[in-house]
């Protein structure tokens, strides 16, 4: 089941880099007491999605920090290698947080998975 409105976040654990290296951040830490604005992406440097999806977040996240965001962050089932990665060829800097569900628990415990698995895409 999707998760909607109103639902409690699941626990889950993601990761992102820092400056040194990649670091687990629970999803109890990145929300609690906090206005984040989540977006969740099928794949890193998939056409759309980078010409597109982030590139919109990065351009519009001051609008969204001005409205009382606290972080602007971006998911995808990839590691924090490829979303830093990423993140740096679409000059997301500071701007938007690139968060890493390797494993797709966090996807799967909202209900978002998508098997991609007969595309040689895996579960995204």
């Amino acid at each position: 089941m999707t998760i909607k409105v109103g639902d409690k976040i699941p626990a889950a654990t993601l990761a992102h880099m820092t400056a040194d290296g990649p670091t687990n951040i629970s999803t109890e830490d990145l929300f609690s007491g906090k206005k984040v604005a989540l977006f969740a992406l099928p794949g890193a440097f998939t056409p759309t999605c980078s010409a597109q999806h982030l590139p919109g977040f990065v351009r519009h996240s001051d609008d969204l920090k001005a409205k009382g965001v606290d972080i602007v962050a971006c998911l995808s089932v990839n590691d924090a290698f490829v979303m830093d990665a990423w993140g740096k060829s679409q000059n997301a800097g500071d701007k938007v947080m690139m968060l890493a569900d390797g494993s797709a628990v966090f996807t799967r415990a909202i209900g978002m998975e998508l098997d991609l698995v007969e595309a040689g895409l895996g579960v995204r």
